[in-house]
């Protein structure tokens, strides 16, 4: 019974978990803090999504460094 239901109605179950705790987390933390932790977690995901499927850094790196060395290279 409640394989089926959880086939059938997932989906339904997890939002209202994800609901629920979203609501006890701006109950207990507030409004802006939780849009902070929720764009911290966002970011994690990303980050880890990306190093899961091997991608290369949303950021370059290199090409940042290389373009602050060489505006920057007056104050040498």
């Amino acid at each position: 019974m409640w394989k089926e239901m959880w086939e059938s109605h997932g989906g339904r179950f997890v939002g209202i978990a994800a609901g629920m705790f979203f609501g006890l987390l701006y109950l207990i933390v507030g409004l802006w803090d939780m849009f902070v932790f929720a764009l911290l977690v966002i970011i994690g995901y990303q980050v880890g999504k990306r190093k899961d499927l091997h991608l290369s850094s949303l950021i370059p790196w290199q090409r940042v460094g290389f373009w602050l060395s060489e505006r920057w290279r007056w104050l040498k």
